[in-house]
């Protein structure tokens, strides 16, 4: 009987002991990487036609292109308050990523709104212009939108008069008017930035648009002497509308039938200029403004564009206007061309580049470039292309003949 007794108490110590023992931990939840969340669209699929939609941005530029086969370009950005606007928009009218984003000029009211836009529709490439003496928030821009695999690149004028030619697909296609390095050397003097904007002319068969950027009356004066293919059935107005442009000489070469301004609400006198909305005015040119319409729409069936507007106007008694486009001859020869699949134009004649003369400033160096790119091109130090060459990849050359004798091409900073 006693032993039974002190079986049964030495089980009743060990169950007390067990359960008196802390529980073992459980094991670490399975961790999973977080994504970012996936982008959306609600945009229609391609219809055939163009499409120009001039976002009210409030005081800035924003416009988005969407060819007749669905590729799609953003023009400008607008300024950072715009981000949001932008955010919500553009899904509703892309049906995949950005294929090309064009920044006009290094100016706050033209990319602020850009990091929101791109993170929330992403873009395969960027084009700029490529300028010096760029504020340091916008070098940091571009050095983020290439860390996320965005190719950022510089337009270069092809020889003789052409224009650099952007193909969208289905007979539409950009046109870059300005800058024309290095063809052409930059504008210099009071407002060098906004006069060497990107300047852009879209065509789809009859019908033409006109990007002037913040390109001023120089620029104007410029593309003029160039002999430039300028008339376009819509004129979108440079600079907002102040008077540093739209001069009446330029009007007159451009024949817009109607004109889109992009600007904000309760700005100053100055802002769109009194001077500009009476000449335009006075050459009949149907005015519409983001700041009383909102965004507004241009469709082309590649014979006449129709507008519509956001806001419609109580005096108007229809929907739509319509402007007729009219034909050109077509460019001749063949002109160099981005295509959209690529960041870089078509290749160029070495012996072109070698015989171009070159004044002593051009040859003078530093110049420096990457021994790991295919592209072979040498820049200048502080060329936002430059800054993301590797220290262990960099190589500097004291001359341009030093880099040329090398091999290397001159990238568009460095003309």
């Amino acid at each position: 009987m006693s032993r039974s007794i002190r079986t049964l108490a030495t089980l009743l110590c060990a169950c007390l002991l067990w359960a008196c023992e802390e529980p073992a931990p459980a094991p670490p939840p399975e961790t999973k990487p977080v994504q970012a969340p996936a982008l959306r669209y609600f945009g229609h699929p391609a219809d055939g036609k163009l499409h120009v939609y001039f976002l009210d941005v409030d005081q800035g530029d924003a416009t988005l292109i969407v060819s007749p086969d669905g590729h799609t370009v953003l023009v400008d950005a607008g300024p950072p308050f715009a981000g949001t606007h932008l955010a919500n928009r553009l899904p509703e009218l892309l049906t995949n990523k950005l294929d090309l984003v064009i920044l006009t000029h290094p100016h706050l009211d033209h990319y602020g709104g850009l990091p929101a836009a791109v993170g929330a529709v992403g873009a395969s490439r960027l084009l700029e212009p490529q300028l010096p003496n760029t504020p340091s928030d916008y070098d940091a821009l571009l050095a983020s939108l290439a860390a996320k695999g965005v190719e950022v690149f510089s337009p270069e004028a092809p020889p003789g008069n052409e224009p650099l030619r952007l193909p969208l697909g289905g007979g539409a296609e950009l046109s870059v008017l300005w800058p024309r390095v290095p063809t052409e050397k930059l504008l210099t003097g009071e407002g060098a930035s906004e006069s060497n904007s990107i300047v852009l002319r879209l065509t789809y068969r009859d019908t033409t648009v006109l990007l002037m950027g913040d390109a001023r009356e120089q620029t104007e004066r410029r593309l003029m002497q160039l002999g430039a293919p300028l008339s376009s059935t819509l004129l979108k107005v440079a600079t907002h509308g102040t008077a540093t442009a739209t001069s009446a000489a330029f009007l007159e070469a451009v024949q817009p039938r109607a004109a889109i301004l992009s600007t904000g609400t309760g700005n100053p006198e100055s802002a769109p200029s009194r001077d500009v909305l009476g000449r335009l005015e006075a050459m009949k040119v149907r005015l519409f403004r983001t700041d009383r319409d909102g965004e507004v729409h241009a469709v082309s069936d590649g014979q006449r564009f129709a507008v519509s507007t956001q806001r419609r106007p109580e005096s108007a008694t229809q929907g739509e206007a319509f402007f007729e486009g009219m034909k050109e001859e077509p460019p001749s020869p063949p002109p160099a061309h981005i295509n959209l699949n690529s960041a870089g134009p078509e290749p160029k004649s070495k012996l072109a580049r070698a015989e171009r003369p070159e004044s002593p400033a051009q040859g003078k160096g530093p110049f420096v470039a990457s021994k790991r790119s295919d592209k072979r091109l040498f820049h200048k130090p502080d060329c936002f292309a430059a800054k993301r060459i590797k220290s262990q990849n960099k190589v500097v050359f004291k001359t341009r003949a030093d880099a040329e004798a090398h091999q290397f091409h001159a990238h568009a900073c460095a003309h």
